[in-house]
């Protein structure tokens, strides 16, 4: 036969849930000399053979377990953790982190739970254990109709906010349909897709593959339900053999369905628990059946793989966060590990800071252990790389940054921007030198770079130059737009005997004191402090000497306005003494009214010194003699009410004995 091209689709193989359940069950093995998985670790017989040549055997059930315990990748319901617990068992959880996401959801409060997958599968049957809801409110389901059914069992029991999760290897296209059928049937439902990133990627490689392809080889475990699924998919477009190892293979069989060719494309496809080597060894076998001349089959299956090395900047995908460290998938055999140490600058920060599962990053390889297959990476060096051009740029262009001050070091402090640490010196933080630079400490800043050198990676930064052209800024703003009656909200920034000064967004004005409030006061901290905010406008302005005079007494709160209303001339009044001059006393009518009880008026005898009379905060009672209302003054008079007590007591004295003469009997 003629040559055929051998591919094998870009994602096949052990996915990284896979590859993490073998490296604890091998890892735990070598440490204990013997342990055992909840149930078959992975499906691929050839693998699980391998796994127990080196240790890891099956345990049956629960009570099989007499050492310790792996939880496979497909995890389990909850009680079966607590069962493990209650009989001392000691296990570790090797269940896929994106299953354990499934679970988590799962185990919210809701008005019900509808699992898209097969109800056999032990991931679903672990699902279904970590539910909270009632079971007659769980639903699995694994067609449209079933779907329908369940929401409309929901629904008429009042349950209209249920929700909606799939098997993590459930096929793709099948879910789509689905989620447009649950939206369309319920508005409420919360809808999660929870197909791994890995079982996307594999099903879409396979179709691709599949499309171009005269022959399909499937390969891995024939229980396996995700290898299934990459069969179905094949079979949309091509035929298919479905092979759980090499010597599976019949060369009659791929013969007889290639024999109207005599050139074309042989795709290989490999389920999540299909090991490396075996999907080398079909490549090679293929190549033998297809091909006559001599090939280097090992090195043309490598080329299936992605390849990472030392220094090399890769794409990751986060599928797993905790507090030392994120995992991530490279697309390889290898599993990926970022230290937290390596996710950011800022040390103030926990790796689910920076990172979520799902998040594509790019990482550095900093080191691998092809024994382990595992791969130390570092985020923070590809953000120091990308930081540094961006910082470069900033400097360049006068751009102004932001970040956070990390630390407090000697001479300053330390900003990490764009993954870069930038060092800011004292003297340019902006803080005076009484000031503490700690106060810095965990807030964001702007700043401006001023020194950036690439070959060390030292950037210098100054928050000062950031806060100066930002205050310029505002103030050519200011003088841009400002005129009288302009209203601002604004912080009082200092206190004088004569007024307050406010800042009104990196321009001051001054309020007079005889403008803080319609009541008199004898200095301005009677009635504020430093950092109060205050309602002003604007009474007047000077651009050119840089003055704004500012108001704060609203006129609707006028005191005269009140007086007016309630009260006239002749009204007497009770008032307090307020202020006493050589020519008299002033009076408070009502808060921000005064009168001025003349000297003349004080009294109905001759007064040469009225202090001797009155003293401040006596109350006394006066009458009102005169309202001057342009001039919003007030005279009050204690004499006039002195000189009409004799007149009335009088008049009182002559209508009694006219009384009295009138009830007298007349004289016979």
């Amino acid at each position: 036969m003629s040559r055929f091209d051998i591919i094998t689709a870009k994602h096949s193989g052990f996915c990284f849930g896979v590859q993490r359940a073998v490296d604890l069950a091998c890892d735990t093995a070598k440490k204990y000399g013997i342990c055992k998985t909840l149930g078959p670790l992975i499906h691929n017989s050839t693998e699980t053979d391998r796994l127990k040549s080196l240790g890891v055997d099956i345990a049956n059930g629960i009570n099989d377990c007499d050492c310790v315990t792996i939880i496979r990748s497909h995890g389990v319901a909850k009680n079966v953790y607590q069962e493990l617990s209650a009989k001392g068992i000691e296990y570790v959880d090797a269940t896929c982190p994106f299953v354990a996401k499934i679970h988590e959801i799962v185990s919210q409060d809701a008005d019900g739970v509808i699992i898209a997958g097969d109800k056999n599968h032990a991931e679903v049957q672990g699902i279904v254990g970590h539910c909270t809801v009632p079971e007659n409110f769980i639903y699995v389901i694994d067609t449209e109709e079933e779907l329908i059914q369940a929401l409309n069992e929901l629904k008429s029991v009042g349950k209209i906010a249920p929700i909606l999760v799939a098997q993590t290897t459930y096929n793709s296209s099948k879910w789509q349909t689905y989620i447009q059928i649950a939206k369309k049937y319920c508005t409420n439902i919360k809808i999660f897709g929870t197909i791994c990133s890995a079982t996307a990627n594999r099903q879409r490689a396979t179709e691709e593959l599949a499309k171009i392809s005269d022959l399909m080889i499937v390969v891995g475990g024939k229980n396996s339900s995700n290898t299934a699924k990459l069969a179905q998919i094949s079979q949309k477009h091509c035929p298919v053999i479905f092979a759980q190892t090499g010597s599976d293979i019949d060369t009659a069989e791929v013969r007889s369905l290639l024999s109207l060719k005599d050139k074309g494309i042989v795709g290989i496809t490999a389920g999540a628990s299909t090991p490396a080597y075996i999907i080398k060894e079909v490549h090679r076998i293929m190549s033998e059946i297809l091909n006559d001349e001599d090939i280097d089959f090992m090195a043309e299956v490598d080329k299936t793989f992605k390849k990472v090395y030392i220094g090399n900047r890769v794409k990751a995908l986060v599928v797993a966060v905790n507090n030392s460290e994120a995992v991530v998938d490279l697309g390889t055999k290898h599993s990926g590990y970022i230290p937290a140490s390596e996710l950011s600058h800022n040390p103030n920060a926990v790796p689910s800071d920076i990172v979520s599962v799902g998040d594509e990053i790019e990482a550095v390889v900093t080191s691998i252990n092809d024994a382990d297959g595992v791969v130390y990476l570092s985020k923070k060096k590809v953000d120091s790389m990308l930081g540094i051009e961006k910082m470069t740029t900033a400097m360049e262009e006068n751009k102004t940054l932001e970040g956070e001050v990390t630390a407090v070091v000697k001479g300053g402090v330390i900003i990490v921007s764009n993954g870069v640490r930038v060092f800011v010196p004292a003297s340019q933080t902006g803080v005076p030198k009484s000031g503490k630079l700690e106060e810095l400490l965990k807030k964001t800043v702007s700043f401006k770079v001023i020194e950036v050198t690439e070959a060390r990676g030292r950037v210098v930064g100054s928050i000062r130059m950031a806060k100066k052209e930002e205050n310029d800024a505002a103030k050519a703003k200011f003088w841009e737009s400002i005129e009288e009656g302009q209203k601002f909200t604004g912080e009082v920034k200092s206190i004088e005997s004569y007024g307050v000064f406010v800042d009104l967004g990196g321009v001051d004005g001054m309020v007079h004191s005889s403008e803080l409030t319609w009541s008199r006061i004898k200095h301005p901290k009677e009635v504020v402090s430093i950092g109060d905010k205050l309602d002003v406008y604007v009474k007047s302005f000077d651009p050119e000497k840089k003055r704004v005079s500012l108001g704060c007494k609203k006129a609707e709160d006028n005191p005269w306005l009140k007086f007016m209303a309630d009260y006239k001339v002749d009204d007497v009044v009770d008032v307090t003494v307020v202020s006493i001059t050589p020519f008299g006393a002033f009076a408070q009518i009502i808060p921000g009214v005064d009168g001025l009880i003349h000297i003349s008026q004080i009294s109905t005898e001759r007064v040469n010194n009225v202090a001797q009379v009155l003293s401040i905060g006596e109350k006394v009672t006066a009458k009102i003699i005169e309202i001057n209302e342009e001039q919003a003054r007030v005279s009050l008079s204690i004499r006039a009410l002195k000189e009409e007590a004799p007149a009335a007591e009088e008049e009182a004295t002559e209508e009694a004995t006219e009384e009295a003469a009138e009830e007298a009997p007349a004289e016979e």
